[in-house]
C-alpha cells in the first residue's frame, strides 16, 4: 500500500509539472465556466423556465454535469495515453516491471494519481452550482447525486484509458483508442433511447434493454436526475475494477 501511495504521488507530481495537464485544466474550466454563465443568463432572461423543471439545481447543476461529462470524454484520453504507452516507448516499462512493487500497487498508484488530478477538476466544477446557495435554495440531494455520478464516470473513464494505454507503445494510438471506446459506450446510450427490437427468426431481440444495461451514460443519467440506485453505483464500480484488473493482467503478461 505504501508503494501504491508513493507511485500515486509521483504520478501526481509528474502531471502538475506537465504543461498539458495545466492546459487541460484551464480549457476545461473555461468551457464549463462559459456554460455555467450561459445557464444563469438564460434563467435570468426566462425565469418562467424554473416552473417547468425541478428548479435551479436541475437546470444549472444537471446541465453543467452533463456537459462536464462531454469535457471528460475529451480530457481523459489525453491524460491516460502517456501512463503506460510512453513508458513502454521509452523503455522505462522494464524498470517499472522489475521494481519491488506489485503490479496491483503500480496500477492502483497510477490510477490514484490520475484521479487526484481529475478530482481537482471535479471540485472546481462542483463549486459552480454550489455557489448559488447564497442566492437561491438548492436541491442538495439532486446535486449530490449528480456529483457522485460525475466522479464515478471519471473513475470509469480513467480505468478504461489506463487499460488501453497498457496495450500499446504509442501514446497517440492509446488516446484515439480510448476516445473511440468511450464514444462506443456513448452510442449504447443512443441505441437504448431508440427502443430498437429487431426481429430474428420470429423473435424480437431486446437490444434496447441490453444497450441500456451496458450504457455507462445511461447509468450516469439516472444519477443526474436524482435517482440514486445501488445498481447504477455497482455498475460503475464493477466497470472500473474490471478494467483495472485487466490492466494488471496485461502488465503481468509483459513481466513474464
Amino acid at each position: 500500500m505504501n508503494l501504491a501511495v508513493s507511485i500515486a504521488r509521483h504520478e501526481l507530481r509528474r502531471l502538475f509539472v506537465s504543461p498539458l495537464a495545466w492546459t487541460l485544466l484551464a480549457v476545461s474550466q473555461l468551457l464549463t465556466g462559459i456554460l455555467f454563465a450561459l445557464s444563469l443568463t438564460d434563467l435570468s432572461l426566462n425565469p418562467q423556465r424554473i416552473g417547468a423543471y425541478d428548479g435551479v439545481s436541475a437546470i444549472v447543476g444537471g446541465g453543467l454535469f452533463r456537459f462536464a461529462t462531454v469535457v471528460l470524454l475529451l480530457v481523459v484520453p489525453l491524460l491516460t495515453m502517456r501512463v503506460f504507452a510512453e513508458e513502454r516507448k521509452t523503455g522505462n516499462i522494464e524498470l517499472l516491471l522489475s521494481s519491488p512493487a506489485s503490479l496491483t500497487a503500480v496500477v492502483l498508484g497510477k490510477f490514484a494519481g490520475l484521479m487526484g488530478y481529475l478530482t481537482l477538476l471535479f471540485a472546481l466544477v462542483a463549486l459552480m452550482p454550489l455557489s448559488l446557495a447564497f442566492a437561491t435554495p438548492l436541491d442538495i440531494g439532486l446535486l449530490a447525486s449528480g456529483l457522485i455520478g460525475l466522479w464515478l464516470v471519471m473513475a470509469a473513464f480513467c480505468a478504461l484509458g489506463l487499460f488501453l494505454s497498457s496495450l500499446t507503445r504509442e501514446p497517440t494510438l492509446a488516446a484515439v483508442a480510448t476516445l473511440g471506446a468511450l464514444m462506443l459506450l456513448w452510442l449504447f446510450y443512443a441505441v437504448s433511447a431508440m427502443e430498437w427490437q429487431p426481429v430474428v427468426f420470429g423473435t424480437a431481440l431486446p437490444l434496447g434493454d441490453a444497450a441500456r444495461a451496458l450504457s455507462l451514460i445511461g447509468h450516469h443519467d439516472a444519477l443526474l436526475r436524482g435517482v440514486f440506485s445501488s445498481a447504477d453505483v455497482l455498475y460503475f464500480l464493477i466497470f472500473t475494477l474490471c478494467f483495472l484488473a485487466l490492466t494488471v493482467v496485461r502488465l503481468d503478461m509483459d513481466r513474464h
